[in-house]
């Protein structure tokens, strides 16, 4: 894994570091994609991991006075979903955002992160090539805007120097005349990476296109624009014909693979089924279709502050100080594990799951200052100074008196998520059952009576393997009664 791993303070640290140790570090934000490559050994010679999760102000949307939204390098897919800012002013990006994993995943996983990561199948990057995004470099030489057209070399490549820090995301609002949305395909409706996406901005002037973008993904090395059928549209009237005509032309520019997921020829053609469903929902009005004007965020009933620490910390050579159900723990030990693995075995809390340690399964699911996220994602070391809770601190202990002499007791009560999940029989084989247990107490606690649609929404991210949804979904709908 890692040998070091730093809780950073200040941009400024970040840079210095990378600047002294170059290729041997890296930057983590969420982590989702980075731990993954971690722990399948495809990150040779990297020795130090930088934690700029709790760096001040990283976390912001905003919009100037030129109408350009910047995003910093710790907004999460979860943020944008939320933002009233990219909801009405880039709404392709927060529907993507939306269709990024499961709530937990969203929790922790950063747009910049999906952006570094390079992948031409990661959703968000399609919406922000579209946006004419672009991305702040920043190391000890000075800053560099870089657009983001420029800024992939390949699959997994980038221009970014190994001492380099993207520190904020930037581009135009949609204008009043533009309209736009992100379509996505995939083999099921969470939880699953993209086997064709596509974004799409139309400018109107009545029922005339003045402009359009199209970007693909998953379907060439680069996310690409269908520059054919972004030309056809333009000065054409936006009607049935000339749709279906723009879709055709889309599929020029798809050069997809063959792989278990899909085969090009199938990829190609949906290319055009999904250009010619997004201009189709823009040009009847129902780009929005689908979208939940509140999303399930498994945040509870607020989001939490950035958990900022006093000072930066290096481990191992120092302690992991953190809560844990309520009660202060110090780790001497387990800095270069997983969440999951320090709780369950130096924390010998073994209540949280080890499923499938890749953030598909949800059984691993604890709180991280407030949230909900899949604990085999996260660095041991993110809990300093954190708050966590796992399904051993969901039921409640009351003190109760003894007879005269015997001093005083403790009552455990269940928490009403746990008393349904008895009632209707909801716990199968038990394995995954601690994961739902956690979602399941976060969407009451952010919404007391959600429905049903509600419910499924906040369980996208946990799997059971018993196949037994209906008794869960019930006990749910039945604790939110109690």
């Amino acid at each position: 894994m890692w040998h070091n791993y730093i809780n950073a303070t200040s941009t400024d640290e970040v840079v210095k570091i990378l600047g002294e140790k170059k290729e041997r570090a890296r930057v983590i934000a969420g982590g989702t994609d980075l731990i993954l490559e971690l722990e399948r050994g495809l990150r040779k010679g990297l020795d130090t991991l930088i934690d700029v999760s709790r760096i001040p102000n990283l976390d912001q949307i905003t919009i100037d006075e030129d109408d350009v939204i910047h995003l910093g390098a710790m907004v999460t897919h979860n943020a944008c979903v939320d933002s009233k800012i990219i909801r009405k002013k880039a709404y392709p990006l927060a529907r993507a955002s939306w269709e990024v994993g499961a709530p937990q995943i969203r929790n922790r996983g950063t747009i910049a992160g999906n952006i570094i990561t390079a992948s031409p199948a990661n959703d968000t990057i399609s919406p922000l090539m579209a946006l004419g995004a672009n991305v702040t470099l920043l190391s000890t030489r000075g800053e560099r805007t870089v657009p983001l057209k420029e800024f992939y070399l390949g699959v997994r490549k980038t221009v970014m120097q190994a001492d380099e820090m993207l520190v904020e995301i930037s581009f135009p609002a949609l204008k009043k005349s533009q309209r736009g949305t992100f379509v996505k395909l995939a083999l099921r409706r969470a939880q699953a990476i993209s086997l064709v996406n596509a974004t799409i901005i139309v400018d109107l002037k009545e029922d005339t296109v003045k402009s359009a973008v199209i970007t693909l993904g998953a379907v060439t090395p680069i996310i690409t624009h269908a520059e054919e059928a972004e030309k056809f549209l333009a000065k054409k009237k936006f009607n049935k014909k000339n749709i279906a005509q723009a879709a055709e032309l889309a599929t020029l520019a798809a050069h997809p693979i063959d792989d278990v997921r899909g085969s090009a020829a199938y990829r190609r053609e949906m290319v055009r089924v999904i250009t010619a469903r997004g201009l189709t929902a823009i040009h009847d009005e129902t780009e929005q279709a689908g979208m939940p004007k509140k999303p399930i965020l498994l945040w509870g009933q607020e989001e939490e502050g950035g958990n900022q620490i006093a000072e930066g910390r290096s481990f191992p050579s120092a302690t992991i100080e953190t809560t844990i159900n309520g009660k202060a723990y110090s780790f001497t030990s387990g800095s270069e594990k997983t969440l999951l693995r320090l709780l369950r075995e130096d924390g010998m809390m073994t209540g949280t799951k080890e499923g499938c340690a890749e953030g598909e399964c949800g059984a691993c699911t604890v709180f991280l200052d407030g949230k909900a996220v899949m604990a085999c994602l996260v660095p041991a070391p993110r809990a300093h100074g954190a708050e966590i809770t796992t399904v051993e601190g969901l039921a409640t202990l009351t003190p109760t008196p003894l007879p005269e002499g015997e001093g005083q007791g403790v009552t455990e009560k269940l928490h009403p998520i746990q008393e349904a999940f008895v009632e209707n029989g909801a716990v199968q084989c038990g394995y995954c059952t601690p994961g739902f247990l956690m979602s399941g107490a976060k969407l009451l606690e952010e919404k007391p009576h959600p429905s049903h649609n509600e419910i499924e929404q906040a369980i996208t991210g946990n799997l059971c393997r018993c196949t037994g949804y209906y008794k869960i979904v019930k006990a749910i709908e039945d604790a939110s009664k109690s």
